[in-house]
């Protein structure tokens, strides 16, 4: 199939280009225009791979760009998006001009062409803390940063298009995906790389509970929600099922790496007390009755599979040079 991929030089969006690619799809990568002609992780994926993508530079909120570009594909998946909480404090704006316009544009642009699914992904930081374990699709919505409130504005226009100009529109919903690639100020990245640098660690809240999910088993559920004709008009979670504590990820993360650790809290780290999510486990209950999907890392010995798999890989002086992981921006 043609597929359009936007967020294609990120963290998800490098390693679903590989997959895709792999599985013999036609990609066409959009990778935000910038200076330096960088594509961000696509210069680091297999040459084979890359050479067989086809690259856009540009921005997703340029709608005479996604016009003219996204007729002649059958899937278009939207992982363009500002990400992290402690930013979306000081630039909220940035936030709805990048995640709520860009699928606007997309959405806009889709009325007048034939695609047969435009999936886009959402976040389980939309339901902010639990009201109940696991949390379904049927969850209250919560937003409690500006972050969450951009992309829950985005979901809510995504099926808004769904319901009212039938537009094929899918939502698939990660929770906190891991792995290879992830972005710096992630809380497993942070824990690594401060570990490999010292035995004592700078952290935010400590008792908050997090779904982790490793970053091969969120590909995968792109891709069944690919390749079915399911799913129109849905939310899916995207999750592990399995719960730990940020306390319980460091030592866990430390015991890995045979390093003995001591934590503080640092007050910059502390989220507002009420923008604090306390806790997420996900219900994929859903998943696995629409696509027949099913995490091969959950469960307590699937997530650390998963967590060494990572580990080696920052490890590894030839990707952890990419890093700055001694600059916190809070």
């Amino acid at each position: 199939m043609k597929i359009f991929l936007t967020g294609s030089e990120g963290f998800i969006g490098s390693h679903l280009t590989e997959k895709l690619v792999r599985n013999n799809h036609e990609l066409t990568c959009l990778v935000q225009y910038n200076s330096f002609n960088s594509w961000g992780w696509l210069e680091k994926i297999d040459k084979k791979v890359k050479k067989n993508i086809n690259v856009i530079t540009g921005d997703i909120r340029d709608d005479n760009l996604i016009n003219k570009t996204i007729k002649k594909f059958d899937i278009i998946i939207n992982l363009a998006a500002l990400i992290g909480i402690p930013y979306s404090y000081r630039a909220p704006k940035s936030y709805f001009d990048t995640n709520v316009n860009g699928i606007l544009n997309i959405l806009n642009a889709s009325k007048i062409s034939n695609v047969r699914k435009i999936i886009h992904t959402s976040t389980s930081e939309v339901y902010g803390t639990a009201k109940y374990i696991p949390i379904d699709e049927k969850h209250p919505l919560s937003a409690q940063s500006p972050y969450a409130a951009s992309k829950i504005a985005a979901d809510q226009l995504a099926l808004s298009y769904q319901r009212s100009f039938g537009l094929p529109v899918s939502i698939l919903r990660p929770f906190n995906t891991f792995g290879p690639r992830q972005s710096a100020r992630a809380i497993i990245p942070t824990i690594i790389t401060q570990i490999n640098k010292k035995n004592n660690l700078k952290l935010g809240s400590l008792h908050p509970t997090r779904d982790l999910t490793f970053i091969e088993d969120t590909t995968d559920a792109f891709l069944a929600s690919i390749i079915s004709n399911k799913g129109i008009g849905e939310v899916v979670n995207v999750g592990s099922g399995f719960e730990i504590s940020i306390k319980q990820l460091a030592h866990k993360i430390a015991k890995i790496m045979g390093i003995k650790i001591s934590i503080k809290k640092e007050p910059s780290r502390v989220r507002p007390k009420n923008s604090e999510v306390d806790r997420l486990c996900a219900s994929i209950k859903k998943a696995n009755k629409i696509y027949k999907w099913k995490p091969k890392f959950a469960s307590k010995k699937g997530f650390e599979t998963g967590l060494k798999k990572t580990i080696d890989w920052f490890l590894n002086s030839k990707n952890s040079i990419a890093y700055k992981s001694s600059i916190f921006n809070d």
